[in-house]
């Protein structure tokens, strides 16, 4: 028999519609508030800070590359809080579809991930990727005390804050902070981050800035990427109110940082698939622009993108899994066309679900679910395995005031990501997540090798291959402080092969174009290190 009589906070159900709709006007307000709009009133700005274009060349080339690793991570925002029952099903559970009796996923009309879970035939696109060993679950996800308002579970999410706490900093925020140490000194000229849609940012925001930007959707994405301008000014005329026009738009236009490094990429890069019509699937159309970004050498390394519709107060059955269905077609083509020509990029690029919340075990008297507590997460990335990480929701005894408590804390997450999948060292991981130990959740993702050295005087922001020069790879640093200057090839041992550099230099952002022929270097796994000041940065190079 459904139960809709849960006590839990108002504004989390339809039947407090008044705090519903209220706390829905916070939510979507401080959304467009922090994240639309590329430049404040007043003054143009990024980021909160006055911006000026760069162009991508190798004075000004601090680009993105979290950990120093070449690996991408792109964030999947489920908006309104996905209900993981639906998502991943306990097969054959009588309490689940006691609990349920008009919104279940019958057995019929899933397939399965184990003899004891499966996904609704919706999803059946990602089947291919389970059977590959590229997707993973990670069960009931949530934190102590949980909050079901939108507006504040976010923030939580996004800060990586205990319930209680509010922090004005994100977690990527934070950890891009240590990447960018001179983000304002000498600023890069591609994004660390790029996320897509009305999103509330907060997740990258740093004490320094907000270290994203934030495209409010794919046609202004376009329209900078095609034409190397945010706004158009061709068609306008001579009338003095068309002049006007068009030296707002060209003072607008000038102010646009990363538009060059944008366009370029935009024209390097492409999508090797065919990605489902836009009015069909918004998040794929998305996801065909980080593949081709990633593809173009942007150098931006974070990603976030979004798809909303998730609140399913009402009528849930169908929309959900309409929106299921989205997702795993979106992220199925995204992965084929990564791997597009055993390009190997699917293996460098992880995608991680996460909602706000979840949705409350039982069915309402609506047809759908209100605001509950835990919710599962999906991971995404060739190499990654197939697998189940935490307990399921446990059914057999509900509490009919309360939801099943979590069984992984949101922030072991990150932090595991931020250690094995970025190569970050424990010590950096706690600082990013507010001096606070979260267990590393082994085997969640293949580890790799950490980076050395810090950023109070220079910063080894790591290397990709370059556009247009064959077997060339761009090794990209940034000095703080002037002073002299070595950067090195070394043997796995440690010991050095080649001197690339040994200069005075002064403050700015270098790339040094290293073509393995012209220093009579074999195939192989090096490593290279930048010296200065008495630090020592140091990462792995294949080539």
């Amino acid at each position: 028999m459904c139960q809709s009589e849960h006590k839990i906070r108002p504004g989390a159900t339809l039947n407090d519609r008044a705090e519903h709709e209220k706390d829905h006007r916070l939510w979507s307000r401080r959304d467009f508030l922090t994240a639309t709009g590329l430049f404040g009133a007043g003054s143009f700005l990024l980021g909160n800070l006055p911006v000026r274009t760069f162009q991508p060349t190798p004075l000004m080339a601090a680009l993105s590359a979290a950990g120093g690793s070449d690996r991408f991570l792109v964030l999947i925002r489920l908006d309104g809080g996905n209900d993981g029952l639906n998502t991943v099903v306990k097969r054959g559970s009588s309490d689940y579809y006691n609990m349920r009796p008009s919104i279940s996923i019958k057995e019929n009309n899933m397939w399965a991930l184990s003899t004891e879970y499966g996904m609704p035939l919706a999803t059946n696109a990602l089947q291919p990727m389970w059977t590959d060993g590229m997707m993973k679950v990670i069960f009931n996800v949530g934190y102590p005390e949980p909050n079901l308002s939108h507006f504040r579970s976010y923030d939580i999410l996004a800060s990586a804050s205990d319930a209680n706490t509010v922090w004005d900093t994100g977690w990527l925020g934070r950890f891009l902070d240590t990447e960018y140490a001179a983000f304002l000194e000498t600023p890069p000229v591609v994004p660390p981050a790029l996320q897509i849609g009305l999103q509330n940012n907060l997740v990258f925001k740093s004490d320094q800035a907000n270290m994203s930007l934030a495209i409010s959707s794919p046609q202004e994405f376009y329209q900078i990427a095609q034409s190397g301008q945010l706004y158009e000014t061709a068609s306008l005329g001579n009338t003095p109110r068309e002049l006007e026009l068009a030296f707002v738009r060209n003072t607008a236009n000038a102010a646009f940082r990363y538009s060059g490094a944008i366009q370029q990429a935009y024209s390097n890069g492409k999508n090797d698939v065919t990605y489902p019509a836009t009015q069909d699937n918004p998040l794929a159309e998305q996801l065909a622009i980080v593949a081709r970004l990633i593809k173009g050498n942007l150098g931006t390394k974070i990603f976030m993108v979004e798809i909303s519709g998730f609140d399913t107060h009402a009528t849930q059955y169908d929309l959900h899994l309409e929106l299921l269905n989205q997702v795993a077609v979106a992220v199925k083509t995204f992965y084929d066309d990564l791997a597009f020509g055993n390009s190997g990029l699917g293996e460098k690029v992880l995608s991680m679900t996460f909602s706000e919340f979840g949705r409350a075990i039982f069915e309402n008297g609506s047809a759908g679910t209100d605001h509950g507590w835990g919710t599962h997460m999906l991971l995404f990335g060739g190499g990654i395995g197939n697998g189940f990480t935490g307990q399921y929701q446990d059914l057999s005894d509900p509490n009919p005031y309360t939801d099943p408590p979590f069984s992984v804390d949101f922030r072991s997450v990150y932090a595991t990501i931020l250690q094995d999948w970025l190569g970050n060292s424990p010590e950096l991981v706690k600082f990013v997540m507010g001096q606070q130990d979260f267990p590393i959740i082994n085997g969640l993702v293949p580890p790799v090798a950490p980076s050395v050295g810090d950023n109070d005087r220079c910063a080894l922001l790591g290397h990709n291959p370059h556009a247009t020069l064959p077997a060339t790879i761009e090794i990209k640093y940034s000095i703080m402080k002037e002073g002299p200057l070595r950067l090195q090839i070394l043997d796995k041992a440690g010991n050095v092969l080649r001197t690339l550099l040994d200069e005075y230099k002064i403050p700015g952002s270098y790339i040094f174009n290293f073509k393995a022929t012209d220093w009579f270097l074999q195939p192989g796994t090096y490593q290279y290190r930048l010296q200065s000041g008495g630090q020592a940065f140091q990462r792995e190079i294949r080539f």
